[in-house]
């Protein structure tokens, strides 16, 4: 895989280790990070040797702090309409990819940020995390798919609250609410995100791609979700994964999945 401005990235066993490399900015997301993170997920849909994603933050106090505000001057209606598709269209191959997608929230989650994070298929925390949508701070709403998702995460009211007041929250109030999964010490956060990866790998891909997908249809307008999962679910069992999968449950051994 190439180098990148904006990211560092690092494969070992299957998993790819993205980190935003903007520490002096807290890692905001500018245009650059954006359109390398599409570069990226272009390897990670590609190369079957990338089973999983991880994604962080460079340095000891943010994920990422938000989007790039230095680049907003000059918006008009178009530009802003443009800006906020693009940043869909990127967090939408987050959450529609076929491989696992770990956010390890290692600090500050604000604006841009906390939706990276929210794309992802799931959010460990460390102690130090703080999450919060504050674009009604600059006179806007978010625009990378913050007004959807954290409902999606956390229930209409609390999201309505935390999107109109601007409030930060912590760690543990993240864990409580169901928009992070686990809250860890810092040292810890990467070894329990790979933990989670590694369990998962360890399953059929083709079921953990069925899986992503049937979840995701909950969510998509004009999709029965229900249908959706009976589509997959018949995918699923004329697959070699499904054979080996029963057979080794019969044998008390433990699967060799092919991702076939």
């Amino acid at each position: 895989m190439r180098s990148f401005d904006t990211l560092l990235t690092d494969l070992s066993g299957g998993v790819l280790l993205v980190t935003i490399n903007r520490e002096d900015k807290l890692n905001a997301l500018n245009k650059t990070v954006l359109k390398e993170l599409n570069e990226v997920l272009d390897e990670v849909y590609a190369n079957p040797e990338v089973k999983g994603v991880i994604i962080t933050g460079l340095g000891p106090k943010a994920f990422a702090a938000g989007a790039d505000i230095a680049e907003f001057g000059g918006l008009d209606a178009k530009t802003g309409k443009a800006l906020a598709q693009y940043g869909h269209d990127t967090f939408f191959r987050i959450e529609r990819s076929p491989k696992p997608i770990i956010a390890a929230v290692n600090g500050f989650a604000l604006g841009g940020g906390c939706e990276l994070a929210m794309s992802c298929h799931i959010r460990v925390a460390s102690e130090n995390a703080k999450f919060g949508q504050p674009e009604v701070n600059l006179g806007i709403i978010p625009g990378y798919g913050g007004t959807q998702r954290l409902v999606q995460l956390i229930g209409k009211g609390k999201a309505l609250e935390l999107l109109m007041t601007a409030d930060m929250i912590d760690a543990p109030t993240a864990l409580s609410l169901g928009l992070a999964t686990h809250v860890v010490p810092a040292a810890e956060l990467i070894s329990l995100a790979r933990s989670i990866i590694t369990k998962i790998l360890s399953k059929a891909p083709v079921a953990i791609a069925g899986v992503i997908e049937a979840v995701n249809a909950h969510f998509t307008d004009g999709v029965d979700g229900f249908g959706a999962e009976a589509d997959l679910f018949a995918a699923c069992v004329v697959t070699e994964d499904f054979v080996e999968g029963v057979s080794a449950f019969l044998e008390k051994r433990k699967a060799a999945f092919k991702g076939k």
